[in-house]
């Protein structure tokens, strides 16, 4: 694809710290078995506690400049995003023309592949800070313009996905042996990304099979979005009898109900997700309320019953269209795990390495119910019985620790990264202008050998109309910038030259040069998204539950990705990397998190937390979450088989047939949870990816670091093997070298067998899917 948007939903000048000095330290390797130094907290560790823990004032006590969003002096309103992405247009029909005339110069053909690479960057650059834009910014006028220049750019782009000359002009640089030879690992890497992304796109069909593959195209975006809309879309209530609801454990809200259905002496309304269904499910001690809550949570109108089967029929056709006998025959290809065939084999090694402890979890669950009912035989778990006979419980930390601000969280993080990697967090001032709310803080990364690397803006306190959940915006990828040859462009005259400035001055403001490397980069800046709550006077820094300080290390784990990767195509760096290879260093993150001697570097004190007692408890049904979570998987499989065109295809009557064939607990007849399993589009034929890389990072974590998680040595490592290439280099061959596994190295059906019999460690792991 010519502009590939970043995989999470997975930019600056350079700017003086709050601070004159650079703050640089000698990192300590442990050089024998003895274990490694604790380095203090720093002047900028203490500088990041208080740019989160204290509330932000606007009183400023020196003239600033005032600027625009991320610095670009001239982005200050909506319409000059506007004017941005028009310019843009312009830049990027002007250097399509360049290379689709490449074939008349010998030398232009050795350009291709950087030319292309620069046409991606160039609209990705627009594409991906509108996609921030439209849902960060506040402001409804900045989010039409950010969203209508989206729309604009990514139509053009799906033009360019079809344009048969610059297909043609690949395949020339593609087949002459001189070229192919000049290109590097990450230009040839790079070149195969567009050539399978045009091959994906009906380029090699006839006009009317091109139509086809438009139409279709078209129509699978349209189901998609029905289909995730629909999916979240509130479920019918259940009428819930005052009768039912005796014996209720919950003494707070579990009688305030009862008392509401005795005065009225009628049925309740209870919705499924509602505070009150929550509780129900958890503290009813009769079957029937809460069976009553599980239909009505999991039941479907016919109309998104058909949504669901019609998107998964057009993907179907589309991938037949253009010579895949499945959907997920053509979206694996280019995954690590390269055909269905292979995911199935890693789906059936894990779940039967998970299967002997879910069914003992299953077995305590069934022994509670007869307990509970006083059966002389064991009964059969239902589906409504999870939550009440094994309650869901919040993660929590290995040890006991004090409450933990954001501040600290974000001082350990980089005490973290600087014992790993040699990299450090560093605040730094905010211009009037430059971020879309006062919210936002930014920070520098800065490396002991190079300087700042990159940016990171943190939007991480929740308000009215900002995007739900978290995220991670790569806003601009690494890419080098000094080899562009903007000059061979083609030229205009001087009316469209006027028209060009925007996105030319846009252009100029990424440039920079890195201490000890040779040539000019773009260096990357990214955006975290979260929803803690705000610090204040009154209530003090911002506290974060567990699982909030889980998101943010998974988080932080993307954000280093993209910084540590730096290449020199834009197509190949940080997170822009196989579907199912993009969460391991999030997911690595998070087990780190399991370690006191990481914990302690949340303290300012330097105490040490080695010799406390880890807390060991773990939910009983643990296992029993992960097996579904392996059956959905397979479900997603399935529904992008061949079967989908079957013309008697069944959606219901297939999840119904796995789970009661593959599962632990019996499908509940009149349900169909399909349609609520909003990952179906955003994640077609590749849910799996998750479940992946999870049982990758807990081996990772087991056999590397888990021992020594702030060893210097080993986070050089990891960052040499796996975190500097990005996408540039196959995901078998980095962890082949990583784990010195040579075996991997194949990514045949033998090494998904191994990944799924590594299974995973989630002690410290929050499942996010």
């Amino acid at each position: 694809m010519i502009a590939r948007l970043t995989q999470n939903v997975f930019r600056k000048l350079l700017r003086p710290s709050f601070r004159s000095r650079v703050c640089r330290s000698n990192i300590a390797v442990r050089k024998s078995s003895t274990l490694t130094p604790i380095i203090p907290p720093s002047p900028d560790d203490f500088d990041l506690v208080s740019l989160f823990d204290q509330p932000q004032s606007s009183h400023r006590t020196r003239a600033v400049p005032v600027t625009g969003i991320f610095q670009h002096t001239h982005l200050t309103t909506p319409s000059a995003f506007t004017a941005l992405a028009d310019s843009t247009l312009v830049r990027a029909q002007l250097l399509t023309a360049r290379i689709l005339r490449a074939a008349q110069s010998r030398s232009e053909l050795f350009k291709v592949v950087k030319n292309l690479d620069r046409l991606s960057d160039l609209l990705c650059g627009v594409i991906d800070l509108a996609e921030l834009l439209r849902n960060a910014h506040p402001d409804p006028q900045w989010m039409q313009s950010a969203n209508d220049s989206y729309e604009k750019l990514c139509e053009y782009m799906n033009v360019l996905n079809t344009n048969i000359g610059l297909y043609e002009v690949l395949d020339v640089v593609l087949h002459d042996p001189e070229i192919v030879k000049s290109l590097g690992p990450e230009a040839y890497q790079t070149a195969l990304i567009f050539w399978r992304d045009f091959e994906k796109s009906a380029i090699r069909l006839p006009p009317e099979s091109r139509e086809k593959f438009v139409s279709l195209s078209s129509e699978i975006l349209s189901l998609g979005h029905e289909f995730v809309n629909q999916a979240s879309a509130p479920r019918p209530a259940a009428l819930i009898d005052a009768s039912e609801l005796e014996g209720l454990k919950d003494t707070g809200m579990g009688a305030r109900l009862q008392r509401q259905a005795s005065s009225t002496q009628k049925s309740l309304l209870v919705y499924p997700g509602s505070h009150q269904a929550y509780m129900i499910m958890r503290s009813a001690p009769l079957e029937s309320p809460r069976k009553k809550l599980y239909v009505a949570a999991h039941s479907s109108t016919l109309r998104q019953i058909e949504c669901l089967e019609r998107l998964l029929r057009a993907r179907a056709e589309l991938a037949c269209l253009v010579g895949w006998d499945s959907y997920a025959g053509m979206v694996l290809h280019d995954k690590m795990a390269k055909t269905p065939e292979n995911v199935n084999y890693f789906l059936d090694t894990f779940l039967d390495r998970t299967a002997v402890h879910a069914q003992e979890a299953l077995h305590a669950l069934r022994l509670r119910k007869q307990a509970h009912l006083k059966t002389t035989s064991l009964p059969v778990i239902q589906a409504w019985d999870r939550s009440y006979y094994c309650p869901p419980e919040p993660p929590e930390p290995p040890i006991p620790l004090p409450p933990l601000s954001l501040g600290r969280v974000f001082m350990g993080l980089s005490r973290l990264f600087k014992h790993l990697y040699g990299i450090w967090l560093r605040p730094s001032e905010v211009l009037p202008g430059e971020v879309w709310h006062p919210d936002v803080r930014k920070v520098e990364v800065v490396d002991e050998e190079h300087g700042v690397i990159g940016w990171i803006y943190a939007d991480l306190f929740a308000r009215n109309g900002k995007a739900c959940g978290a995220a991670h915006y790569t806003v601009r990828c690494s890419r080098r910038t000094d080899d562009d040859d903007e000059a061979g462009d083609i030229r205009v005259d001087s009316v469209e030259e006027g028209l060009l400035k925007a996105s030319q001055s846009f252009e100029l403001v990424k440039r920079h040069r890195l201490r000890g490397i040779q040539g000019e980069y773009q260096l990357p800046l990214v955006v975290l998204l979260c929803e803690f709550s705000r610090p204040s006077v009154h209530s003090g820094p911002t506290i974060l539950e567990w699982h909030e300080v889980q998101t943010l290390f998974h988080e932080m784990g993307h954000a280093m990705h993209s910084m540590i990767g730096r290449t020199e195509y834009h197509n190949v760096s940080g997170t822009r990397c196989a579907t199912d290879f993009v969460e391991l260093p999030s997911i690595l993150m998070e087990h780190f998190l399991s370690s006191p001697t990481v914990l302690s570097l949340f303290d300012t004190n330097g105490f040490s937390t080695d010799s406390q007692t880890g807390n060991n408890h773990r939910d009983p049904c643990h296992f029993i979450d992960t097996h579904s979570s392996v059956l959905l998987s397979v479900l997603d499989q399935i529904y992008h088989s061949p079967l989908a065109l079957d013309s008697e295809f069944d959606s219901t009557a297939v999840l119904a047939y796995l789970t009661n064939t593959r599962g632990l607990i019996p499908h509940t007849p009149g349900t169909s949870f399909q349609t609520q399993f909003g990952h179906l589009f955003g994640y077609g034929a590749t849910y799996y990816s998750y479940l992946f890389d999870r049982a990758i990072a807990s081996y990772v974590w087991r056999h590397i670091f888990s021992s020594s998680p702030v060893e210097r040595e080993l986070g050089e490592r990891y960052k040499r093997e796996v975190l500097c290439y990005g996408g540039g280099k196959n995901p078998w061959l980095m962890l082949s070298a990583l784990l010195k596994l040579p075996a991997l190295e194949g990514g045949d059906a033998a090494a998904m067998q191994t990944v799924g019999q590594w299974g995973i460690d989630d002690s410290s792991v929050s499942s996010r899917h």
